[in-house]
C-alpha cells in the first residue's frame, strides 16, 4: 500500500474543493431594496466629505410624494424641537436621525419606499426607549395627528436620553 504524502493529500482536497458545484447568487432583493443600499452607498461616501447632512435630508423629503412628504416635514419639525443634539442624515434614503457618535436613533421610513399602506417612524439600537424585558422600536403611521405628533416628540426626547 502505497502511503501519500501531506502534499499529495492536500493536492487532493484543494482538486475537490475546486470540482464542487458553485451556488449561483441568489437574486432575492427588490428593486426598492436595491436603490436603497445604493442610496446608503452614496450616503458613506458623502459623509467624509460634509458633516452636515440636512440639506441631503430635506432634498430627500422635497422628492416624497404626498402624504409622505407633508409627514417627513413635520417629523423633521418636531424631531429637531425634541431633540437638538441629534443630527439630521439620510439612511438608507430616508430621513434619519443620528447621536453624537454618528449612530441613527430615529428614522421616517416613506410608505412610498417599499410600497406599504403606512409611513413607520422607527427606533434604532442607539436609542434610549429600554422598558423592561420589550418595548416597541417603530410605528405606523396612517396619518400625522396632534395626539401622535405629541406620543412621538415624547419618544424622540427620550430616545436621545
Amino acid at each position: 500500500m502505497k502511503q501519500t504524502t501531506k502534499k499529495a493529500a492536500g493536492k487532493a482536497a484543494k482538486e475537490t474543493r475546486a470540482k464542487a458545484p458553485v451556488a449561483k447568487a441568489d437574486a432575492g432583493f427588490s428593486a426598492a431594496e436595491k436603490a436603497a443600499m445604493k442610496d446608503y452607498l452614496r450616503e458613506k461616501k458623502a459623509a467624509k466629505s460634509r458633516a452636515d447632512g440636512e440639506a441631503d435630508l430635506l432634498a430627500k423629503v422635497a422628492e416624497m410624494p404626498e402624504p409622505d412628504r407633508g409627514m417627513a416635514t413635520r417629523l423633521h419639525a418636531i424631531v429637531r424641537a425634541s431633540a437638538p443634539s441629534l443630527s439630521p442624515k439620510t439612511w438608507y434614503g430616508m430621513p434619519a436621525y443620528a447621536n453624537a457618535d454618528g449612530k441613527v436613533v430615529c428614522f421616517f421610513q416613506p410608505a412610498s419606499k417599499f410600497g406599504a399602506r403606512y409611513a413607520t417612524f422607527g427606533f434604532n439600537d442607539a436609542a434610549k426607549l429600554d422598558d423592561g424585558a420589550m418595548w416597541p422600536t417603530s410605528f405606523a403611521l396612517a396619518e400625522l395627528t396632534a395626539a401622535g405628533e405629541k406620543k412621538i416628540a415624547a419618544l424622540v426626547k427620550q430616545a436621545a436620553g
